[in-house]
């Protein structure tokens, strides 16, 4: 049998292109991205991996019994929510894999039961497995329905006495009937509560709940076509929207004069202040504010930005924004997103206000299923 034949295929659902072959599935994203996008300009080939397996950094499953009240741990069924009981993904790493087996075993051995939405009795609802695959650290987030965690000293050190590797083990408290998986509270067990990754030769480190690119092979190769797309000469002044904790905008932040990056999330912002100081980089600012009225504000203010590097999330942007840019007017736009449709919609409303698109990169960041990214080049038509 292949080893990259999936099992669970049929009832998970979360690989789309499982049926084709890796070649087909970049052919379909090129004739997808061309469909949409090619109006605009032409579109580059897209660019594949090198190896599209156990690419992901971030593994995350659902605890709860099956008829027979047997604990299993896996993923939701597409669009259902029922959890598909898996011992292995080939999209995750297999080290994630292990300790999630290894915690299923140890929450039988401890007497611990998974929690149930419909009664709120229980305990372990969740477990995030979050892995820097150049410095190896790996972070355990254990997602549970109450605060009270028995014999939580023993269970850390079974956990960690297995898996070395495991640098953070973290309880995140979520009582709430919600689709989110973190709560708001969280208490360190073991470790500093964060891991420190690398990522185009700087260091981020990595929070629980910070956003952080899941396929860290992809990224590089995403950040360094967005830089190559800007060109930038070093004396320009530029805005990094949408930053969260940052990461293109500290590592644009060689290339340029000055970076702000605007977030709206505190905490990514926060994360995004502490990676700059990591780092040694002076000449970038975070805000935490809504970015299309901070750059609002920037254009009444008369600042002069050269270009705005934009990353929204798959919604991707909307018109306030939109319009705060085509008020900034800054000669260069590169926008970086993760959904051609949106993508699409956008690109359409800013050259009706004045801006080229020059280049559109497609990027597969997520083999096997329909997600794909692209880097796309606009230049201002009016004040050039």
């Amino acid at each position: 049998m292949d080893k990259h034949v999936c099992k669970y295929a049929k009832k998970c659902g979360g690989c789309q292109l499982l049926n084709l072959s890796y070649e087909e599935q970049l052919r379909h994203k090129q004739v997808k991205v061309i469909r949409l996008l090619g109006k605009f300009c032409r579109v580059n080939e897209i660019i594949g991996m090198d190896d599209p397996y156990h690419y992901r950094n971030k593994a995350q499953y659902a605890f709860g019994t099956d008829r027979g009240g047997k604990t299993i741990a896996g993923v939701y069924q597409s669009s259902s929510h029922r959890i598909v009981d898996i011992d292995s993904c080939m999209l995750t790493d297999p080290q994630a894999d292990a300790i999630v087996g290894t915690v299923k075993a140890l929450i039988k051995s401890f007497k611990l039961k998974p929690y149930n939405e419909d009664t709120k009795q229980g305990f372990l609802r969740h477990i995030l497995v979050k892995t820097a695959f150049k410095s190896g650290e790996v972070m355990v987030v254990l997602v549970t329905g109450t605060p009270v965690f028995p014999s939580k000293r023993s269970f850390v050190n079974a956990l960690v006495g297995r898996h070395h590797e495991i640098t953070t083990v973290i309880q995140n408290i979520n009582n709430k009937s919600t689709s989110m998986v973190l709560g708001d509270r969280s208490e360190v067990l073991y470790g500093d509560g964060k891991i420190t990754e690398e990522l185009c030769g700087y260091k981020f480190r990595i929070s629980p709940k910070a956003f952080y690119q899941i396929n860290p092979a992809g990224t590089e190769i995403l950040y360094n076509k967005a830089l190559e797309f800007a060109d930038f000469k070093g004396n320009e002044n530029i805005i990094d929207a949408y930053c969260g904790t940052g990461t293109i905008g500290i590592i644009a932040s060689s290339h340029v004069k000055s970076v702000m990056g605007v977030e709206i999330n505190k905490d990514a912002v926060k994360d995004a202040k502490e990676n700059a100081k990591l780092n040694s980089i002076e000449n970038i600012k975070f805000f935490a504010a809504d970015a299309g009225k901070f750059m609002t504000d920037l254009a009444q203010s008369g600042e002069k930005i050269d270009a705005v590097i934009m990353d929204p999330a798959r919604a991707g942007s909307d018109i306030p924004f939109l319009s705060s840019l085509v008020k900034l007017s800054p000669k260069k736009v590169v926008y970086v997103s993760c959904n051609p449709e949106t993508l699409a919609r956008d690109l359409m409303y800013l050259v009706r206000n004045g801006y080229k698109v020059r280049k559109i990169q497609p990027i597969d960041m997520f083999p096997h299923t329909d997600h794909v990214e692209c880097v796309a080049l606009l230049s201002n038509t009016i004040n050039t």
